[in-house]
């Protein structure tokens, strides 16, 4: 089975020999990278590794560059994608153990919980951000009737099914992107898998600050509004 492994990357050129460094080259087929119109040198230095590289003119959105990664992945083939951040923030030894499942027939999608491994804390998430995301985790099992232990993780997997089932393609740009489509994954009865995952927060990370977050958080519960007027729609 083919495997991808699709780089969203926005300023990522402190971080992304690491990243690149980590990842098994052994198991994985092609690495694409987007760059969402960085400042600094992230596209170059990402030719410079051999990354096949993607660069939009302007900055279009997390959940846009997603778009692109998958639509190219799938374009080339790919039967497992794995998204994972140019920021060193998920770690990326973690790919074989996020492509296995899909692999052996047991999943549509797998994510890695910072949840699981029950650490989340000791690796530097903020309280507030740890407290937000357990109560957000919580509203979002009870609106789609799952038993996630978290669904703001970065680190991603989708069977080439799940990418051509879901129709992502019409979320939005921005961070919503991954709730609507974990949200798409419940109507479609995508089958979810979960492996813990260490936490990571560094001055190099990626950071949204805490305004970001509330609006964050308020259209999470946006997204579970219109899922629940939706699923009365139909009754």
């Amino acid at each position: 089975m083919k495997t991808i492994v699709v780089m969203p990357a926005y300023n990522a050129e402190r971080t992304l020999k690491t990243v690149f460094a980590d990842i098994r080259k052994d198991i994985v087929d092609e690495i694409i990278l987007c760059d969402d119109f960085s400042s600094d040198k992230t596209a170059e230095l990402a030719r410079s590794l051999g990354i096949e590289v993607m660069v939009h003119e302007k900055n279009m959105g997390y959940g846009a560059n997603q778009k692109t990664l998958y639509r190219e992945a799938l374009k080339r083939g790919a039967d497992v994608v794995v998204m994972l951040h140019a920021d060193n923030q998920y770690d990326a030894t973690k790919i074989p153990e996020m492509a296995r499942p899909i692999k052996e027939g047991k999943a549509d999608c797998v994510l890695g919980s910072r949840i699981l491994g029950g650490k989340a804390l000791e690796g530097g998430m903020p309280l507030y951000k740890y407290i937000s995301n357990r109560f957000l985790t919580f509203c979002q099992n009870a609106v789609l009737g799952q038993k996630l232990s978290e669904y703001h993780t970065g680190l991603r997997s989708y069977s080439r099914k799940f990418l051509e089932t879901v129709d992502w393609q019409k979320n939005c740009d921005g961070f919503l992107f991954d709730a609507q489509i974990l949200v798409q994954a419940a109507e479609q009865k995508m089958r979810i898998v979960e492996i813990p995952i260490p936490t990571r927060y560094f001055p190099e990370a990626s950071e949204v600050g805490p305004v970001a977050g509330i609006k964050y958080g308020l259209g999470i519960m946006g997204v579970l509004s219109w899922y629940c007027l939706k699923k009365y729609r139909k009754k």
